[in-house]
């Protein structure tokens, strides 16, 4: 069965653009023009990834990723003409998976497109000797559901928080570097220290929170990251 992409724009053109070469790939596509009409379609179709403008009118692209990721998890592609670095961290940040400037090559879309459903559904699917769940202190991470629970209250993560958070947790204790974390999760080889990691983990500490006084994650300065054993 094809994967299943939103493409959400209020540029009609780009999005015949990017379905055309979408559907050449070999993927469904559903569309979308405002953020309401792509939050309506997460809701009543299985979409496997969403491709989101930022500035889209009704929901904005920041406002939709919000109301996604309280509810679903899967990888999310930003779309914009918005190409500061402030706006991508807070792409990044606030939960999207990548991030892609107009204008752009439609092949390199694609091709970041596969990249991602790869490593997202690659990482979830389970396989015979793996365990369904990690549980760790008061935190059960869920690899069958890619979810995330804390004293049983759901935790909302994003496809890069969950795989981040099954490698830390799979091994509690274990120091890894930021070259291990993103050749790990990213499955990409480790050129530049872009902030992006650090980024990531400032996020899952603040969605963890404490255990007693103390950070669930550890910073190893000059080493990497560890979560407590």
């Amino acid at each position: 069965m094809a994967f299943s992409i939103l493409v959400a724009d209020d540029e009609q053109g780009i999005v015949d653009f990017v379905t055309l070469y979408l559907e050449k790939d070999g993927y469904e596509v559903f569309t979308a023009s405002d953020g309401e009409q792509a939050w309506a379609c997460i809701q009543q179709e299985k979409i496997d990834l969403a491709i989101l403008d930022i500035m889209m009118p009704k929901l904005n692209g920041y406002q939709l990723i919000k109301k996604i990721r309280a509810e679903k998890n899967m990888p999310i592609i930003f779309l914009t003409a918005k190409d500061a670095s402030a706006d991508k961290v807070l792409g990044l940040d606030i939960g999207a998976d990548d991030y892609v400037t107009k204008p752009f090559d439609p092949l390199e879309l694609v091709a970041r497109v596969s990249a991602q459903l790869r490593r997202f559904y690659s990482l979830g699917a389970q396989e015979v000797n793996e365990p369904e769940k990690i549980a760790l202190h008061d935190l059960i991470l869920d690899l069958d559901q890619c979810l995330l629970f804390k004293e049983n209250e759901p935790i909302a993560l994003t496809s890069i928080e969950f795989k981040i958070l099954r490698l830390l947790m799979g091994t509690p204790g274990r120091v890894f570097t930021k070259k291990q974390i993103y050749e790990a999760v990213w499955e990409d080889t480790y050129i530049v220290d872009d902030n992006n990691i650090m980024v990531y983990i400032s996020r899952l500490r603040e969605k963890l929170g404490t255990r007693g006084e103390e950070s669930y994650i550890h910073t190893i300065r000059g080493l990497g990251y560890k979560i407590l054993p």
